[in-house]
């Protein structure tokens, strides 16, 4: 007959094999949903970058609008200046 401790042992580390094999499985299952996640919001920070360039073009263009029209107020005043001046003579 076998003796009660060396019994109790293999069972011990029959259940503690059990149990990390399941932790095992646990942790593969997890590791996937964050992958999944991972990729999800690798997704939603393109499409908020796509948004940012397509909002900030606009905005650049009007800028530079902004910047001609100034610089053609200024080209308009030097020229109107220039006629006053002539018709003063």
């Amino acid at each position: 007959m076998t003796d009660p401790a060396q019994a109790a042992l293999f069972l011990v580390i029959i259940i503690l094999t059990v149990l990390l094999v399941v932790l095992g499985i646990q942790v593969y299952f997890i590791l996937r949903e964050l992958r999944k996640t991972i990729d999800k919001v690798n997704k939603v920070l393109d499409d908020a970058s796509l948004i940012t360039e397509s909002v900030s073009k606009p905005i650049s263009s009007l800028s530079t609008l902004a910047m001609g029209l100034k610089t053609g107020a200024t080209i308009a005043k030097i020229f109107q200046g220039k006629k006053h001046d002539k018709k003063d003579e």
